[in-house]
């Protein structure tokens, strides 16, 4: 299911969406929960008749999934132009899904030893927001297949949000060893450590700035494996927020790389938000101004004017300040960004990004 979805079901914790690919089998990635079809693609050359039902399955899950990612995106256009969001798309969304949920239960029920078919139930109850149902389905994926990676990654990925993390730990480093050339283990893994830093300086025995070069470390396998993904390329930005101090050039050197591969307008200017508050922090107010001005969709607005609001009062605070102590000391600039300057969850980037913490 794709992550416009999941940003009205909810989701299981921070992890992202994945290649469409592994070095084991094909897979449908969901948000960061991969749901392996090497079953599927099975059903795809045999006559066996479980397999051909698994297959209609998954083909029922994929039609459904497309169009509640239609009617996500019409929506998500109708704002865009002006208009009022849908205000019963969430159940929509919760009564088409709940009928492959339906067809799943009916297939485990005749099938309780297809693992594949837990794995793909699993992740479709994670993206419903029923994780002990998910947690429940992959668990039992795991005692009938110990060698499947999407079961540790989708398993890690319920651990990192309910514990204990350091199961996390452990569940995304078994993903990678089994196939690793998964792009989203090391993201999903590089997003935990980043979120839980103390929880990895206990487990690793890192420092702090340690537990920040294991984060990055992992982000930049899965973008060397996955170079042209928006959303990754996102996070391993957004991290920057949480250095102390501030790694100016580091950040916009990775905004600059999410601009180059974002698709469409609304990507872009999400990230001309992240260049004006990168700029702000550092106090270049005349650049973080430019880039705000170049920010005209509306779903932005309302992030648009809070940091131009910063912004007027950052910049004459610190006129006002140079002007009281320019006698004394030439002013500051591009300063360490105060704790106060870490952005809020809400990140201005496009809905269909889902960061979830």
């Amino acid at each position: 299911m794709s992550r416009l979805i999941i940003g009205l079901l909810g989701v299981l914790v921070a992890i992202k969406l994945p290649a469409e690919t592994t070095n084991l089998a094909a897979s449908k990635a969901t948000n960061g929960v991969i749901q392996t079809t090497n079953a599927f693609e099975a059903a795809a050359a045999t006559n066996d008749p479980v397999e051909s039902e698994f297959k209609r399955l998954m083909a029922e899950d994929d039609a459904a999934q497309a169009e509640v990612d239609r009617w996500i995106q019409e929506d998500q256009a109708f704002v865009a132009a002006g208009g009022v969001a849908s205000g019963n798309l969430r159940q929509r969304i919760r009564e088409r899904m709940q009928g492959i949920a339906q067809g799943y239960r009916e297939f485990i029920k005749e099938h309780p030893q297809h693992a594949k078919a837990r794995v793909a139930y699993g992740s479709l109850l994670g993206d419903m927001n029923d994780e002990d149902g998910a947690q429940e389905q992959l668990e039992a994926a795991l005692k009938l297949d110990t060698n499947d990676p999407a079961i540790y990654n989708n398993l890690a990925n319920i651990y990192g949000h309910h514990g204990p993390v350091t199961n996390a730990f452990d569940f995304y480093a078994r993903a990678i060893k089994l196939n690793p050339n998964e792009p989203v283990y090391y993201q999903n893994f590089g997003t935990t450590v980043y979120l839980f830093r103390q929880d990895a300086k206990e487990y690793f025995g890192f420092t702090e700035d340690q537990v920040f070069a294991k984060a990055f470390e992992l982000y930049s396998n899965a973008m060397r494996l996955a170079p042209d993904d928006f959303p990754l390329a996102t996070d391993v930005a957004e991290t920057y927020y949480g250095v102390r101090p501030m790694r100016t050039e580091a950040a916009l050197k990775a905004w600059t790389n999410a601009l180059n591969i974002a698709h469409d307008e609304i990507e872009r200017e999400g990230v001309y938000i992240h260049f004006a508050r990168i700029k702000l922090m550092a106090k270049r107010f005349d650049e973080a101004r430019a880039h705000l001005n170049a920010v005209t969709n509306t779903m932005y607005a309302e992030m648009k004017r809070r940091i131009a609001r910063n912004l007027d009062e950052q910049e004459a605070e610190a006129k006002g300040t140079n002007l009281t102590s320019a006698t004394n000391a030439p002013p500051k600039t591009n300063g360490p960004a105060s704790q106060a300057d870490k952005p809020s969850q809400d990140t201005g980037m496009p809905s269909r990004r889902l960061v979830g913490q």
